[in-house]
């Protein structure tokens, strides 16, 4: 049984390490820990791996944010991938940093990445895993902070985040969008390393 998971973001060194790209980042973390590497192919950067029985393709187009539908239907229509068996891992500022929340169908919630995904796709009943990045940021100013660097305290948070999005990711190709969602949806933002380490008697670890 294959999938398609597909990793938002924006090509370029100038992005790389954005909010935005936290799509790139969680799938650079899956394919880190498979033991695969991506390869530049059309429409994007692409790694094939294996979980269990199931067949993934990752994908981290190449179209830049706006125009993700195009590498989205180029995959999906090679790999013969049905719309159910895709998951879109994108940003979101209406969750607060390091919240993840996956839904089976949805609008496009203004993110132009998803709005041309359903637009080249024709439907938007394709699964999508969101990311919050928070929006802590003085009205106006959004697209400076979306396109903008974590924190170093939310870079420290990260990896915890990350590993939260992987495991999210196995678990909707094994045991489907629904329990993915009863299980991951309620997990709380990650919480900073310094305080995962400290015990009950507050002796860090």
């Amino acid at each position: 049984m294959k999938y398609l998971i597909v990793g938002l973001g924006n090509i370029g060194d100038e992005y790389a390490m954005t909010r935005h790209n936290i799509g790139f980042r969680t799938l650079d973390a899956f394919a880190e820990a498979s033991n695969v590497v991506f390869s530049t192919e059309r429409y994007g950067d692409v790694a094939h791996c294996r979980v269990k029985n199931k067949l993934l393709t990752l994908l981290k187009p190449s179209t830049y944010m706006n125009l993700s539908g195009n590498a989205v239907r180029y995959w999906k229509d090679k790999e013969g991938i049905e719309l159910d068996h895709i998951l879109v891992i994108v940003d979101d500022l209406a969750l607060p940093f390091g919240a993840i929340r996956l839904k089976p169908s949805g609008s496009d919630a203004g993110h132009n990445g998803l709005k041309n995904i359903a637009q080249m796709l024709g439907s938007q009943a394709y699964p999508r895993l969101r990311i919050g990045i928070g929006n802590d940021f003085p009205r106006g100013t959004q697209i400076d902070y979306v396109l903008g660097r974590f924190t170093p305290e939310q870079e420290r948070m990260l990896p915890d985040c990350l590993h939260a999005a992987c495991d999210a990711i196995r678990c909707f190709v094994l045991e489907g969008i629904q329990r993915a969602m009863n299980r991951y949806n309620k997990l709380a933002p990650a919480a900073p390393a310094e305080e995962k380490k400290t015990d009950t008697d507050g002796n860090k670890g």
